[in-house]
């Protein structure tokens, strides 16, 4: 048995693995398949409507915001948002977490004025920044609730008298948030809704139109917003595949549920990486993420017979992003318990072998 431990794409549920491999033979008895009718058919129009809905009710989104399923990856909406977002003359604040915060903050220079408020680059982002105030001018405040590579999230998000523009691409769904703080919320659907391919905007159209420049019919939210995500054809596939993982986060008890369910496995991992002498955690303990646990072993030299045995018992995606190395365990909304569990065994038969 395979325990996906991958940062991305991941783990979905397996029972929408068989819902979408269905789709894709016979969707609805049509006798078509989900990847060949139109998106202008009444069928995907339900997808969609569904997809939508499904996203302003786990989410508990006021009328104001408007879900949005778009292409290009969060790295596209590194300069949406500023494009749409940031008038001239006006100044964005972005707090730097990790490498994504970081791309942001490079495509927001294109538009306007950037104010970096706070960093932990110099610490090798091994925590979330906490001694700063945001200021009461400015056009938004930009943060990355999870950081995959470097194993941190916000624990809480700060209190700002801006709009919050967040990148939630990693643990989008994993825990209930205030989406009334939020002026915008992107995430890519690959590693906690779906399969690549679409990425979730969440917008308060309130925010909008308040720009001089130019923007592009295609890359301008009220476009998208006006044509219900359909404006181009539409990621169909991805879009499907979302809404059958958000219909399982809603049978598993919404996201109070999954938050529960995630902090429990956190818990395990955390615990085996503080236990054993082998390991050390490389984050803050204070900020550590509950989608993405990044560790080392003490001793170097072990890292390739540590590797191979996660790979004798099942275990993928172990090995750290190649920017930091080290192991990172990615465990998403999907991931079972049972499988933290078989990593964990691992970790303490390579203690008992190695210690």
């Amino acid at each position: 048995m395979k325990h996906n431990f991958s940062a991305g794409p991941s783990i979905l549920p397996k029972e929408v693995f068989q819902q979408a491999a269905n789709g894709i033979l016979n969707f609805n008895d049509l006798e078509l398949s989900i990847l060949e009718i139109s998106h202008r058919s009444k069928d995907f129009v339900e997808v969609l409507d569904r997809a939508v809905a499904l996203v302003k009710d786990l989410l508990n989104l006021p009328d104001t915001h408007k879900p949005l399923f778009l292409t290009g990856g969060a790295s596209s909406q590194f300069f949406m948002a500023p494009m749409n977002l940031l008038p001239s003359g006006q100044t964005a604040h972005y707090v730097d977490t990790g490498s994504w915060s970081t791309k942001a903050i490079k495509e927001a220079k294109l538009f306007g004025e950037v104010n970096v408020l706070a960093s932990s680059k110099a610490d090798n982002f091994s925590h979330i920044p906490k001694d700063y105030k945001v200021p009461s001018k400015g056009a938004y405040l930009h943060l990355t609730s999870n950081n995959t590579i470097f194993g941190t999230q916000f624990p809480s998000f700060p209190e700002s008298p801006l709009p919050i523009v967040c990148d939630m691409s990693s643990d989008i769904f994993s825990r209930p948030i205030d989406a009334e703080k939020y002026g915008l919320i992107y995430a890519g659907a690959q590693k906690n809704m779906g399969p690549a391919g679409t990425t979730l905007v969440i917008v308060n159209e309130e925010l909008l139109g308040k720009v001089d420049r130019e923007i592009p019919t295609i890359l301008d939210y009220r476009t998208h917003i006006k044509k219900n995500s359909s404006f181009n054809t539409p990621p169909v596939f991805p879009i499907y595949v979302s809404m059958l993982v958000m219909e399982w986060v809603k049978k598993q008890g919404g996201l109070e549920a999954m938050q529960k369910r995630n902090e429990g496995k956190s818990q395990l991992m955390y615990g085996e990486i503080d236990r054993n002498p082998l390991f050390k955690g490389v984050s803050a303990k204070e900020d550590r993420s509950h989608m993405n646990a990044t560790f080392v072993l003490k001793e170097s030299g072990l890292e390739k017979e540590f590797l191979s045995a996660c790979d004798d018992a099942g275990c993928e995606g172990i090995k750290g992003h190649r920017s930091v190395g080290g192991f990172r365990a990615s465990m998403y909304n999907a991931l079972p318990v049972e499988s933290v569990q078989v990593l964990v065994d691992v970790m303490q038969e390579f203690e008992r072998t190695h210690g």
